[in-house]
This record gives structure tokens, C-alpha cells and sequence, in this order.
């Protein structure tokens, strides 16, 4: 009786991780979008809006301002613009950190390799580091959805991202995702 009381408290936590850990990947497998609003802070600065994203690494976000703010890539490409500035931004989606979350097969891969599952009273997290980048994932812990993510930004800001409304596998036309339509 000693051994069974022992061996259930010292496999306990293993179980429970396990289960998470299956539990987040599972519904990140059954996920070919998804649809949220978003609150975001960068330094002191604080934005919000809506974004959808497909995975096959396609973003498109309208941010609530008064400059019209649009975020969007097709997969390779990442363009930011606005009212604020004269000429849109364009950068390779490779070289930002949105690569790695837009990337549903690289984060199922690292939930493979992750060791610790960080647990709170609403979230699971986990960290993953990838070429000098350092991203925290966060899910829900009852619906095991992503709900939002930290990271830095290409110029070493610290980004904090946390979603809302989130939907999953809504009907989308891939069409939005074409930065040609947002580029003026």
C-alpha cells in the first residue's frame, strides 16, 4: 500500500502536465484559424483591435485608432501601415517574431519539446527560445485556447499581446490576406 500511495504522489504532476500539454496541442492541431480581439502593450504605449489568423502563417490586424493602423502578411511578407506614416512598412515575416506564432506545425513541434508547462489560475504557458528570440505562449485553461503571447519586437521592445473574443475555424476568404490590398 506504501508503494501505490507513493507512486501516485510522485507521478501525479507528471500526469497533469501531460494531460495539459496534450490537451493545448490537441486543440492547436483542430485549429486552422482564428479570429480575436486584442489589447497590446509596447513599452508605455497600449493598442488594441481585431486580427484573424491562418495558419499557413497569414495575419491580418485593424488596429482601433484614429491612423487606420492594418498589420498584415501573406506568409512571407509583413507590412505595417497607416495614416500616420508617408510610406507603408514592409519586412520579411521571417524576421520578426510573428514567424514563430503564425506557425502552427513550429509551436506544436516545441509543445513537443517542452519540459515545464507554467500553470496559473486561468493560463498554461510555456516559453520557447529560437534564434535569439524569447516568446511566452499563453492558453486558457478551460478551452485550451491561445489567448495571447510576449515577446520583443526588431527593435528589442518588450511586446506584451493579450487576445479576447477568441473564435476559432471561422469562414475566412484567404483574399484578406494579400498585402497588395493595403499598400497605397
Amino acid at each position: 500500500m506504501k508503494y501505490i500511495i507513493f507512486i501516485l504522489i510522485f507521478f501525479y504532476p507528471l500526469n497533469i502536465l501531460a494531460s495539459s500539454k496534450q490537451l493545448i496541442k490537441n486543440k492547436l492541431e483542430e485549429t486552422d484559424n482564428i479570429s480575436f480581439k486584442f489589447i497590446q502593450k509596447i513599452g508605455k504605449k497600449t493598442e488594441q483591435g481585431k486580427c484573424i489568423i491562418s495558419y499557413s502563417k497569414k495575419i491580418l490586424c485593424k488596429y482601433d485608432d484614429i491612423y487606420n493602423k492594418i498589420l498584415v502578411s501573406n506568409g512571407r511578407s509583413l507590412v505595417i501601415n497607416s495614416k500616420k506614416i508617408k510610406n507603408y512598412l514592409r519586412y520579411q515575416l521571417k524576421d520578426t517574431p510573428l514567424d514563430l506564432i503564425l506557425d502552427k506545425k513550429f509551436l506544436l513541434n516545441k509543445l513537443d519539446q517542452v519540459e515545464t508547462i507554467e500553470e496559473n489560475d486561468e493560463t498554461f504557458s510555456f516559453e520557447i527560445i529560437h534564434k535569439n528570440n524569447l516568446l511566452n505562449i499563453f492558453f486558457d485553461k478551460v478551452s485550451y485556447e491561445i489567448i495571447g503571447w510576449n515577446t520583443t519586437d526588431i527593435y528589442l521592445n518588450k511586446v506584451e499581446t493579450k487576445l479576447s473574443n477568441v473564435e476559432t475555424n471561422i469562414m475566412i476568404d484567404e483574399k484578406i490576406f494579400r498585402v497588395q490590398n493595403y499598400i497605397n
